[in-house]
């Protein structure tokens, strides 16, 4: 059976928050929304390896919430200065090929079947990224366009580890704005999986509200 780790990025700030501390360390439901992200994955793939990205400067702050709250067995590694930085530091600490999902720290609710699933896609093909419908029209540039051809992308984003290494050893480019489009770019094909609505990012105070509410439901 293949190998399996979870990259775990979270470089953010509290400034879309309007929060004095960094928003993956914002509590929710009795837990910084960090730990909630990191529970989901060892919940869902009881044998994966964790690796939690985070700038240097909040280890220290993470050790102490880590020493107050509950967490999950994990490797600690130092973010870079841009995302696809931060996702390079995480990937060059894995020695063995498998599978790797990479994940971003502030999206807490995603569920075991969709870790699951894509992990299996990415086996199976090599990249599993998942996705949801748009539910608003779209317009690009004042043009209107069809609405069913638009995703929004979500994370985890799952490849064979040998695949996306391959794929990070480009130079970095302004058009990298996740983990598939690097793979993208190195001539790979991203095979879209289904996600959740309830898989959201957690970036601003009312991303908190709907936060609550869908713990509320579990």
């Amino acid at each position: 059976m293949n190998k399996k780790y979870a990259i775990i990025v979270a470089g953010g700030s509290g400034s879309r928050m309007k929060s004095d501390i960094p928003k993956q360390f914002i509590e929710v439901g009795g837990l910084p929304i960090l730990m909630h992200s990191l529970k989901r994955f060892k919940e869902a793939e009881p044998e994966i390896e964790l690796i939690l990205v985070l700038p240097e400067s909040q280890f220290e702050y993470w050790n102490q919430l880590c020493e107050k709250y509950p967490t999950v067995p994990h490797k600690l590694v130092k973010g870079g200065n841009t995302r696809f930085q931060s996702g390079l530091n995480g990937l060059k600490t894995i020695e063995n090929e498998g599978l790797v999902a990479i994940h971003d720290g502030v999206r807490p609710f995603v569920s075991a079947e969709i870790i699951q699933e894509s992990f299996k896609i990415a086996n199976e093909k090599g990249t599993a990224v998942v996705s949801v419908p748009s539910k608003d029209s779209v317009r690009v540039n004042g043009q209107a366009i069809d609405r069913s051809t638009v995703r929004l992308i979500q994370t985890p984003q799952t490849f064979q580890i040998s695949l996306i290494k391959k794929a990070f050893e480009t130079e970095e480019l302004s058009t990298f704005t996740d983990d598939a489009s690097v793979a993208e770019h190195a001539g790979f094909t991203i095979n879209l999986i289904e996600g959740s609505y309830e898989n959201i990012k957690i970036t601003t105070p009312e991303d908190l509200q709907w936060a609550e509410i869908i713990l509320g439901k579990g």
